[in-house]
């Protein structure tokens, strides 16, 4: 008998260019190893100025190499996925599995419950079999408004999957959709478009009245059983779990206009009560995990945050060939897309894109074994989610049977209070709940944790990244957004490297070598405050002073310093292009990248060691969803927005004028008081160019002090503290000298 032809779902290609590559990094490390022997060999002797600074320089370049070293292993071998959906519907259209759908939400006055459900209907017009999707919204506020919009969308979503399937929407978001209709064409269907869109506009106006006014109209209320479930409610962190089936198969009214089955809906708030820890988002997450599986028990389950709404329709089935591939589907416990967002401008103000991040560090993360879990956008096998290893001999067999027959003749009101007791606070005690099943607790990023855990028993993650995007989000548009984003992600990267998950002890053995070190490589970024404080301080005072911590240009041991600088400098500028930057976005990514380093990650540092000493206790920080109107036209025309003040703040602008006083003062000095003129140019060409570059790059910070007029320049009481610190800084330096 013939054996049959094997036809993979998807295919998996290389990047070329890769032995260019590991040549050019190993002449970078040729010349931080010349940086090093250099630092080392020329100590100033006892007695000589500078020796305690020039140690200090040897401390962070060495710390800045040994760093350099681990961002390579996940460029050496990128790979690039490509699904092969027509023949997964050719295979498997009549056998898809059952896939459950969680969108997180935690405040409404962050999370407008208007943005929530366009997100909740993205996903519920998936093209898909709507009897095998279910969507869940967990949400941590247990607020009646945002039940009340999700309501009104479950009968919004009557008219609005009809027309999805009917017009080959994209994006599903009605918002989203009706956004980008305006700057288009008038389409075809204008009729109907002018239809649906009045729908969704009355719902829209209806929902945010409820949100200014604070609560449900009563004639609302009194309609609908699922508000009665308010009747014992405290507070957001007092109440039993509500729970309501929307939409399901048993109830004959969830069909759509067209008298379709409609996908599952459910509205969930855990139980919570003062005395109980609740875990944030993870403990909502494996509440979600226990509900779904009496519900719908989905094969497949997919998180995506209450700001992130589908993109790509089809990005599900896409999703599946990796998990139904005949070969390799058996080893993949989920697939990760990128976290992107329809805000972002050209420039990218804020670095928010993460360009590099996910279109070239990703794909060597999946040549490594498979990129980490982001805590959104992702596929999950639900089995790995809860606790099982790979094995050699295991094979998913899609023809299995796996339907609840157990609550197959369970009513609505049966099937909801026997899932409550699944969301109980009390439900994981004495469990492996948040310890080995379910997402992983004890962390602020527990997505990683999680991803890491699942690796460590055998399983691979796919990246999977469509030249459609499968999900948009919403990015910072203030600098103290980003700036207190980026503190809270490397706040629990370095809890994971202090605790049993770290990826440098607890993957050991269990994962590649080049895993542990990208993972070691993301989970050490508070690591690189100090030695970029330094490297912004130290050499600008000492310029200051005319004393030298460079080589000067005549020497040879100009050149490695040169090299190091110029080569990285240009190979990270290809690369940002190359992810589809531009020039000014790479210089503002560079910006960021110091005010993350200099703000972000000290202040992350210090709040880990505060935790640790047992000062402090972990809390978890949503980033604002919506912001004002001039907030958003300063961001679109790449104008920084300041706000209130902050410490952050205070300590970027000192800085920053730490740096132009230095800088001043030097050239003041050389022109008018030393004979010498800017002969210091050649002596000190390194000093003046770090000076300068940072100069340069704090431009928005000067005319946020001192030039700008509007709400979102940097408060007065912060341009004279600063302005206070850095000339008391520069005074006493050279005083003391």
């Amino acid at each position: 008998m013939a054996v049959e032809e094997y036809y993979p779902l998807f295919e998996t290609r290389r990047a070329k260019g890769r032995l260019i590559y590991i040549i050019f990094s190993f002449s970078l490390f040729v010349g931080i190893c010349f940086i090093w022997f250099y630092r080392v060999s020329h100590i100033p002797r006892e007695g000589e100025d500078g020796k305690w600074a020039w140690i200090g320089l040897l401390c962070a370049e060495l710390w800045f190499g040994l760093y350099w070293l681990l961002r390579h292993p996940f460029r050496w071998n990128p790979v690039f996925r490509q699904p092969f959906r027509h023949k997964l519907s050719q295979r498997y259209e009549k056998i898809l599995p059952r896939v459950d759908i969680f969108v997180c939400t935690a405040d409404p006055g962050i999370e407008p419950p208007v943005m929530v459900i366009n997100t909740v209907l993205s996903v519920v017009a998936y093209d898909y079999p709507p009897e095998k999707l279910s969507v869940y919204l967990s949400d941590d506020a247990a607020s009646d408004i945002t039940f009340y919009a999700l309501l009104e969308a479950s009968i919004f979503a009557k008219h609005w999957l009809p027309f999805c399937k009917k017009f080959k929407v994209e994006p599903t978001s009605p918002a989203a959709y009706f956004k980008s209709m305006a700057s288009s064409t008038p389409p075809n269907n204008a009729k109907e478009l002018s239809t649906i869109k009045k729908l969704y506009q009355d719902m829209e106006s209806r929902i945010e009245n409820a949100a200014k006014a604070g609560q449900v109209p009563e004639e609302v209320r009194s309609k609908h059983k699922g508000f009665s479930q308010w009747d014992s409610y405290s507070s957001r962190r007092d109440h039993d779990t509500i729970l309501q089936i929307l939409l399901h198969g048993k109830d004959s009214s969830a069909k759509d206009v067209d008298g379709h089955v409609m996908p599952v809906l459910v509205y969930l708030a855990r139980e919570k009560r003062p005395q109980v820890a609740h875990n944030f988002k993870a403990g909502a997450m494996n509440s979600l995990i226990r509900v779904s599986s009496m519900i719908s028990n989905g094969e497949i389950i997919l998180n995506v945050d209450c700001d992130m709404y589908s993109n790509n329709s089809q990005s599900l089935r896409d999703a599946l060939c990796f998990f139904m591939d005949e070969v390799k589907g058996h080893e993949i416990a989920f697939v990760q897309t990128p976290q992107c967002f329809e805000n972002v401008t050209k420039n990218d103000l804020y670095g928010g894109a993460l360009r590099v991040i996910y279109e070239v560090e990703f794909l060597g993360l999946d040549g490594l074994g498979g990129p980490m879990y982001i805590g959104t956008g992702c596929f999950h096998r639900r089995e790995t989610l809860c606790g099982r290893k790979s094995k050699d001999q295991y094979k998913n067999d899609w023809n299995e049977n796996k339907n609840i027959d157990h609550m197959k003749e369970a009513s609505l009101h049966e099937l909801e209070e026997k899932s409550k007791a699944l969301a109980s606070c009390t439900y994981e005690e004495n469990t492996l709940w948040g310890k080995e099943m379910g997402l992983q607790y004890g962390c602020s990023v527990e997505d990683v944790i999680t991803g890491l855990s699942i690796k460590c028993r055998g399983w691979k993650s796919v990246y999977y990244n469509p030249q459609r995007k499968a999900f948009l989000g919403v990015a910072p548009t203030t600098l103290p957004e980003a700036l207190v984003q980026h503190k809270r992600w490397s706040e629990g990267g370095f809890q994971i490297v202090l605790s049993k998950y770290s990826p440098a002890w607890c993957a050991y053995g269990l994962v590649g070598p080049g895993l542990q070190m990208a993972y070691c490589y993301y989970n050490l970024w508070v690591l690189l405050s100090l030695p970029t404080l330094y490297y912004c301080i130290i050499p600008s005072l000492y310029l200051l002073k005319g004393i030298p911590l460079f080589p000067q240009m005549s020497s040879p041991w100009f050149v490695p310093f040169v090299y190091v600088m110029l080569g990285d400098s240009s190979y990270c500028l290809l690369e940002f292009l190359w992810s589809g930057g531009t020039i000014q976005g790479w210089w503002n990514d560079l910006r960021m990248w110091l005010y993350k380093r200099t703000s972000s990650y000290l202040f992350a540092l210090v709040d880990t060691i505060k935790k640790f000493s047992g000062f402090s206790e972990s809390a978890f920080v949503i980033s604002a969803k919506v912001a004002e109107e001039k907030v958003s036209q300063r961001y679109e025309e790449d104008v920084m927005e300041f706000g209130n003040s902050s410490p952050m703040l205070t300590l970027l602008a000192t800085l920053a004028l730490l740096d132009l006083f230095c800088l001043l003062g030097m050239l003041l000095k050389q022109v008018f008081i030393t004979e010498g003129g800017l002969r210091i140019c050649e002596t000190m060409a390194l000093q003046v160019l770090l000076s300068g570059v940072l100069v340069l790059i704090n431009a928005p910070v000067y005319q946020g002090l001192y030039l700008r007029k509007d709400k979102g320049r940097l408060p007065i009481s912060v341009a004279v503290k600063s302005t206070a610190l850095a000339l008391g800084a520069c005074v006493l330096f050279v005083a003391i000298g």
